[in-house]
């Protein structure tokens, strides 16, 4: 999914030591068996970070490398079929553009404020293969440069509103170097591909622009301290100017942060404390941070993961911070070999880790759970001082990087996405992907955690299989603590089996504390069992609509957790118009009370937030 999804590469960034510029590329592709372990030697001594990309190009031999990466690769366009329009990128708008209501009317008591998404919007046309002598490595699709939709709404002195809308690129230390330097693309793909061809690509780019890859910040929005940034997990944030979309500078927390930096991070309840956490390639896998509410301290701890794993997200509770441990794993030995850079190893571990606020790698309890991949974390709390709840979107397998073509799972990308997404025959024995299909099929799933006796009390799924669901949100007020209400998007099977990629088709609302309905639909094993799931209604759009992006906004001086609205961009195939719905959550079956139409297309994308002016 971001998001889907819904995140990105974790490379390793730096630079390479003189000696090894010497080396020919043709000596790789006839020799890498000879060149393992020098060449593993060299991956192993890149720093994390090194912001100062345009530095390092100025430094190299560039005209040199230039030429031999324009002799030897050749940058080609992925297709893109019909069904997948509005996944392609668009321009910038300029400036800010007022809007007018289609469809209804603002509540007086909606908050001011703005609705700001981000999403991938790839430079340069669209999504890029390169193909070299070495192979062929792809951008995958959540690759692509970040892209800011915001819709702005404040009010005039005579209380009536006023709604515009702006979108501006996230301009990254590696968007402004492809941009100015070269407006053309320069780095070539290393998530996906030929072993070869990924290992050629991050050694070029290395010597190039030292960076393994791109910093394409488009995965998420968050604020902290009163200030908004931009972030993919492969980098750090890029604070940005909400009135302006325009890109300040990357936050390393006044030069104390200097790795990746999730692309979830969570306010901690109570103390407005942000907690974090950065993945790597290399040792140290795994380190949580810990940032003060006014953004100027910060406490780090190295976890002492034993692997480099894609963990997306993270969550809080009142004491704890909860981390989770699947087994999508980074392994750059594993793509020296000649297998791929990142997989999802079904035979693997999961765990989860509950670690106090301020604790370390000796203070975190780990409780093994079954083998699963979960990217998003709906809400985590504490229950009776003894428990810890963890609620998130639990699927079986990885949509992420891809297929493993070196074993012949399908040879077809786009045939392997559209099996996954198709549902209409799911059960849980899909989660086989050599096999089947449906074996993306995400539930609402929730994991108790006794912090007394060290075990896992109990894991369920919350949700049946009649519809999968990702990209979870609640009533942010509730982070951390006890809630009644959840929000995800709706996976359209259909839609998203033809496209290959996902497509929203409804929200749903979760009744988290009414356990008490069976499924409709399902597998037979789940129609035999006594297993009840929690009530969910459901918001459908029309035939060929889909959303993005979806969030909460509470109301202003609101007492119940789901006094609110649901606010999304929603994107009409059959117009190609977009337009941002207002959803009153307590009457979350009922049409949209405002449907605002925007004067260009949005594509779609992955999170986003609301940022209220009211604080």
């Amino acid at each position: 999914m971001a998001s889907s999804a819904y995140a990105n590469l974790h490379a390793i960034n730096g630079s390479f030591q003189t000696h090894f510029i010497s080396h020919s590329f043709n000596h790789l592709k006839t020799s890498l068996s000879l060149t393992v372990k020098p060449l593993l030697k060299e991956l192993e001594k890149f720093p994390l970070i090194n912001v100062d990309v345009s530095k390092n190009m100025k430094n190299a031999s560039g005209k040199l490398l230039d030429a031999l990466m324009n002799s030897m690769f050749q940058f080609v366009d992925q297709p893109l079929l019909p069904s997948q329009e509005n996944f392609a990128p668009v321009e910038e708008i300029g400036d800010l553009v007022e809007v007018i209501c289609t469809e209804g009317e603002i509540p007086a008591d909606f908050s001011e404020g703005v609705f700001i998404r981000n999403g991938n919007n790839p430079l340069f046309g669209g999504l890029k293969s390169a193909v070299s002598i070495f192979g062929q490595s792809n951008q995958t699709w959540v690759d692509g440069e970040g892209m800011l939709h915001a819709v702005y709404f404040k009010k005039d002195p005579n209380g009536s509103w006023i709604v515009s809308y702006k979108n501006r690129y996230v301009e990254t230390e590696t968007f402004k170097l492809e941009k100015q330097m070269h407006n053309k693309p320069c780095f070539l793909p290393v998530l996906e591909g030929d072993a070869s061809a990924v290992l050629a690509a991050q050694l070029l780019n290395a010597l190039r622009f030292g960076t393994v890859n791109k910093y394409f910040s488009n995965t998420n929005v968050f604020e902290h301290s009163g200030r908004v940034y931009s972030i993919t997990e492969d980098h750090l944030p890029q604070e940005v100017d909400i009135s302006t979309l325009e890109t300040l500078s990357d936050w390393d927390v006044d030069g104390a942060w200097d790795r990746p930096f999730t692309s979830h991070p969570k306010k901690a309840p109570g103390s407005g404390e942000l907690v974090m956490m950065g993945t790597a390639a290399k040792k140290p896998y795994y380190v949580l941070g810990v940032i003060s509410a006014d953004g100027k301290k910060l406490h780090k701890a190295d976890l002492k993961f034993k692997r480099s794993v894609l963990s997306h997200d993270i969550g809080v509770t009142q004491k704890y911070n909860v981390i989770i441990d699947h087994p999508l794993t980074m392994d750059i030995k594993r793509l020296v070999m000649g297998g791929p850079l990142m997989k999802y190893e079904k035979e693997g571990y999961a765990r989860i880790g509950v670690m106090p606020r301020y604790g370390n790698a000796e203070s975190v309890k780990w409780f093994e759970v079954q083998t699963n991949c979960t990217f998003h974390i709906l809400n985590c709390f504490e229950e009776d001082n003894e428990v810890v709840v963890v609620r998130g979107c639990r699927a079986l397998t990885s949509l992420i990087p891809g297929p493993d073509e070196r074993v012949g799972n399908f040879g077809n990308k786009f045939e392997w996405f559209s099996k996954g997404f198709n549902f209409a025959h799911h059960d849980d024995s899909a989660a086989d992907d050599d096999a089947g299909t449906g074996y993306f099929f995400a539930r609402v799933y929730e994991w108790r955690l006794n912090m007394v006796s060290g075990e896992v009390e109990e894991e369920k799924n919350l949700t049946g299989t009649e519809f999968a669901m990702e990209f979870p949100f609640i009533n942010e007020r509730y982070t951390g603590l006890k809630h009644k209400y959840g929000y995800t998007q709706v996976i359209d099977s259909v839609a998203s089996s033809n496209s290959g990629l996902g497509k929203f088709g409804a929200l749903a609302k979760l009744y988290l504390d009414d356990q008490s309905h069976s499924t409709p639909s399902g597998d037979q094993e789940e129609r035999c069992s006594d297993q009840q799931w929690i009530k969910v209604e459901y918001h459908k759009f029309e035939e060929n609509n889909f959303c993005s992006g979806s969030v909460f906004v509470p109301r202003h001086g609101g007492i119940e957790e789901d006094d609110g609205w649901i606010v999304t961009f929603v994107h009409n195939e059959n117009t190609h118009v977009t337009q941002v719905h207002v959803i009153d959550a307590m009457k979350f079956q009922s049409e949209p009370i405002v449907k605002i139409t925007l004067p260009q297309r949005v594509p779609y994308g992955f999170h986003g937030t609301f940022v209220s002016m009211l604080n």
